[in-house]
């Protein structure tokens, strides 16, 4: 069992006190004395973020040494995605629970990992795949074998093979998801595709195992799971979907009281309530994602600011009510869907004020790896949306392979990271300001929000609401539009101000008869810090 302290993070941030009407100004570190498990996760293909043996394939070693990139991003969490033996290069095809790819290393490259992010205050959690196995997995091997070699008329035992229990078998074939074992009149569930079976979780040996495979990576210091797919353990039945979860979260925050769950149900903001009865902290906030999404509709000034806090305040106190201890977690996009750059056609000014809202959002925002370059991907395929990390033109070192089937004709229309972390106008530089902002404020992520009519001007489109946690407050104007707004400022005095503008314009503070007002610039967010009382 890991015992964390609550430590100081050493964060790195643009931030002094200001005096009333200035903008915050670059500053030395700041010591934060904030450790639980609100967190800015960057999401990271191993396969495709960095090469450091020169085979063409990224590996744990790759994402060592570029820890302190995810660092200065402002990144103190990092998602990797499937870490486990497979049969395939997006390895959501499990061989082995209890071991790492080989293309990605070895148990002590993981182990090095692990340590070497905690030195710096990263979190790590990985993905936990038990809807389903590989096909080539022991389990499933056995199973069939066993079925294969069954005399005519015998019923399956699972005394003489446990494993024949571990999937869901019949003599029938139930929908177009169900595949023959060759050579018997079986047949297997394989939701996703013939080589990934699905898992029986009823199946109370199987979920002694699966919790024997938690053990053996929190004993690694894995922080926390990404669960794959809890949407589908057995289909259209939240109440047996959301009872697995809690009784792995529960087993896990046994072993480990800091543990971190994380749950991908790719569905309607209902649905994604009615998961958080299984009492687990997190689930992707997919109403807000995708092409479609509240994010992008408001960064393209497709919904307005008013619109959006409505939807995101409604949101949080609906999960609120379901579980007071939940942690939001939103996104833009994600591996199985269009990059940003896409979303957004390339638009730069876009790109950023969505970058703006995603962070202003409370909870744990994730970052897919490259979304802060602005790399884009093409179509549906799932290899396009998972190409090699851009770190340099000029350098080639670590830099990966497309994976095998990508399109060899994607076009990337920002520069590489070497050129971005160099230009203070960079999308880079404008995810590292309101990371850093986040880092600096724990209200944001931590504080519900609270619309502050008297604040808006409806004939403006300009929205305020503020968060507060731990008795600290902050204020957040948003002005989604392409004209600068103005709304009044209901402080007796500000100490800081911080402006995530699309155009690098700075908010201004004016006295007025009517009191303080504040100029908010076109397509940005504007937070106000109120003087200590």
């Amino acid at each position: 069992m890991k015992i964390r302290k609550t430590i100081s993070l050493i964060i790195i941030l643009a931030v002094v006190i200001a005096g009333c009407g200035r903008k915050a100004e670059i500053s030395p570190s700041i010591n934060i004395a904030v450790d639980d498990n609100y967190r800015n996760y960057y999401e990271v293909f191993v396969y495709s973020f960095y090469d450091s043996d020169g085979d063409g394939i990224g590996d744990l070693k790759g994402v060592e040494e570029k820890l302190d990139y995810i660092a200065e991003l402002g990144c103190n969490g990092i998602w990797l995605m499937p870490v486990m033996p497979s049969t395939t290069y997006h390895k959501y095809d499990v061989c082995d629970y209890m071991a790492i790819d080989e293309q990605y290393g070895t148990i002590e490259d993981y182990e090095s990992l692990i340590k070497a992010a905690h030195d710096k205050h990263i979190r790590v959690i990985i993905d936990l795949v038990i809807n389903h196995t590989s096909s080539k997995h022991p389990w499933f091997i056995q199973a069939t074998e066993y079925l294969k070699g069954l005399d005519e008329g015998k019923a399956p035992d699972s005394s003489e093979c446990p494993y024949v229990d571990y999937y869901h078998f019949a003599k029938e074939k139930k929908d177009n998801t169900w595949y023959q074992i060759e050579g018997t009149p079986y047949y297997y569930e394989g939701s996703f595709w013939s080589e990934m079976p699905d898992l029986n979780l009823a199946n109370e040996a199987l979920m002694k195992e699966l919790k024997e495979v938690a053990g053996f990576w929190i004993d690694k210091g894995t922080d926390g799971f990404r669960m794959d797919a809890p949407l589908h353990y057995e289909e259209s039945d939240t109440a047996f979907n959301t009872k697995v979860l809690n009784s792995l979260y529960e087993y896990c925050i046994g072993l480990d009281s800091d543990f971190y769950m994380v749950s991908e149900v790719w569905a309607s903001e209902k649905t994604i309530e009615d998961y958080y009865k299984s009492a687990t902290p997190s689930m992707f906030d997919f109403s807000f994602a995708q092409a479609e999404g509240d994010i992008i509709k408001a960064a393209r000034g497709r919904e307005s600011s008013d619109k959006f806090v409505d939807n995101m305040i409604k949101y949080e106190q609906a999960r609120k009510a379901v579980n007071p201890d939940c942690i939001n977690a939103p996104f833009i996009t994600n591996h199985d869907m269009p990059r940003v750059s896409n979303a957004l056609n390339g638009k730069l000014r876009d790109m950023k004020m969505a970058a703006s809202i995603l962070l202003s959002m409370n909870g744990s925002p994730y970052i897919y790896y490259g979304e802060e370059l602005g790399m884009s991907s093409k179509g549906t395929k799932d290899e396009n949306k998972r190409l090699p990390m851009m770190w340099s033109s000029a350098d080639s070192r670590g830099i990966c392979k497309d994976p095998y089937n990508a399109d060899r004709d994607i076009e990337q229309r920002f520069d590489p990271a070497d050129i971005q972390r160099d230009d203070e106008t960079s999308l880079y530089n404008h995810y590292k300001k309101g990371l850093q902002l986040r880092n600096r404020y724990p209200e944001i992520a931590r504080g519900d929000s609270v619309y502050e009519k008297e604040w808006n001007d409806e004939s403006i489109d300009v929205t305020v609401i503020s968060r507060t946690w731990n008795d600290e407050t902050i204020y957040i104007a948003y002005n989604y539009t392409d004209k600068e707004g103005e709304c009044g400022v209901f402080l007796d005095k500000i100490s800081e101000i911080f402006t995530m503008s699309s155009d690098g314009e700075e908010a201004e503070i004016m006295e007025s008869n009517e009191g303080m007002r504040i100029r908010i610039p076109a397509k940005s967010i504007v937070y106000l810090k109120p003087s200590a009382k």
